[in-house]
């Protein structure tokens, strides 16, 4: 894919602008703005004069952490998001969202090591809007066996593209996570990126995004990777 696409050209100025530090009056400004477009309660965040960019109010962290569901048999939210769609697919085929249709095999791509065993099984598309807690927590106990960051546009993901753009999933970038579960069951956590939106740190690998801009394949030897459930990813 041609990451010179126009999406990837506009973020890449966005992130440079909501990474500068601003002189503090002006950081301000920008910080008030950001909350007051998209509404962003604070409540339970640090202080908004204590934000220095626009990335950090961006990702912000939580200063009391929320209680989960301490059952290892139920499975919790990654992040805190719209559902746009979820359920059962079978023959390869999901919803991005009603109507709109994608394959698992080229959404995860011929370097997941387990395509032809999910065929059928169940999803669960989370969207994450600018207001939102923009970090993921691991949903279940589980051992992390692979990391694939897959190259592409930067292309909007919210409910109007969604509904407009065919494929937009499999055209975006995105990085996956071949996992498996304390049962032994696979799962697949995908995080889609968007418009201004075009990176992704994890605890356990944050040097990913100062490797080369090509399809990355990260293998990690059993164990390597472990992740509570509720822990931050």
């Amino acid at each position: 894919m041609n990451n010179k696409h126009f999406t990837n050209i506009v973020s890449t100025i966005f992130g440079k602008f909501a990474s500068f530090e601003f002189p503090s009056f002006i950081q301000k400004l920008i910080t008030n703005k950001y909350i007051s477009m998209f509404d962003i309660d604070l409540s339970n965040y640090p202080d908004k004069k204590s934000y220095k960019t626009l990335n950090e109010l961006f990702t912000r962290k939580m200063l009391k952490t929320t209680k989960i569901n301490e059952d290892k048999n139920i499975f919790i939210s990654p992040c805190d998001a719209l559902i746009t769609d979820c359920g059962k697919y079978k023959d390869s085929i999901l919803l991005q969202i009603k109507g709109m249709e994608y394959n698992i095999n080229e959404f995860l791509t011929s370097y997941c090591s387990h395509l032809k065993n999910i065929q059928v099984g169940s999803y669960i598309n989370f969207y994450l809007s600018p207001k939102d807690y923009h970090r993921y927590h691991s949903p279940c106990d589980l051992e992390v066996q692979k990391l694939i960051k897959i190259p592409g546009k930067l292309y909007p993901v919210n409910l109007k593209f969604l509904y407009e753009k065919d494929n937009l999933f499999i055209e975006n970038e995105r990085v996956i996570l071949e996992c498996k579960t304390k049962n032994d069951k696979m799962l697949y956590l995908v995080f889609v990126g968007a418009l201004n939106v075009g990176a992704i740190t994890f605890n356990f690998e944050d040097s990913l995004y100062e490797r080369k801009n090509g399809i990355e394949i990260i293998n990690y030897k059993e164990s390597e990777v472990v992740l509570q459930k509720g822990e931050e990813i």
